[in-house]
């Protein structure tokens, strides 16, 4: 099977780590089915050269990605997406995707002077808009 082209798009100002956006963003594709299992993926050395970053991060991504047996690196043959990983997996690194973004939120509310009932207030708000978007039939972004 030949490598697979993987498109990562990284925001150096998010605040989010960027081993963490990698790992997202490939199991976002994995779900939405861009990456299949079986899929051969770039070597941590080509995909940190692609990307201009340093070797160790995507090292920790695919370390986390291993870990949570959604890839697999095979000594001297490269590394692969496995076979869908279980439930429990999936949802655990869902948990922490949203604990990761909800807490970078709050730093930023916080930083721009937001009390704690605003910040809350805005959230309820904004829930409540997507749930009459999704309601009404309207596409959600």
């Amino acid at each position: 099977m030949t490598e697979k082209r993987l498109t990562l798009l990284l925001d150096f100002h998010s605040g989010l780590p960027i081993y963490t956006q990698i790992v997202n963003q490939v199991q976002s594709q994995l779900a939405n089915g861009m990456l299949k299992p079986g899929d051969q993926l770039p070597t941590v050395r080509a995909l940190a050269e692609e990307l201009r970053i340093n070797f160790n991060t995507v090292a920790r991504a695919y370390r986390i990605l291993d870990e949570a047996r959604i890839i697999s690196t095979q000594q001297g043959r490269g590394t692969y997406i496995t076979e869908i990983p279980p439930p429990e997996t999936t949802e655990k690194l869902r948990r922490e995707s949203l604990a990761e973004l909800a807490q970078r939120f709050i730093n930023e509310a916080l930083r721009l002077g937001c009390s704690e009932r605003e910040i809350s207030r805005m959230v309820r708000d904004r829930l409540g808009r997507e749930s009459n978007r999704s309601e009404s039939g309207q596409v959600k972004k």
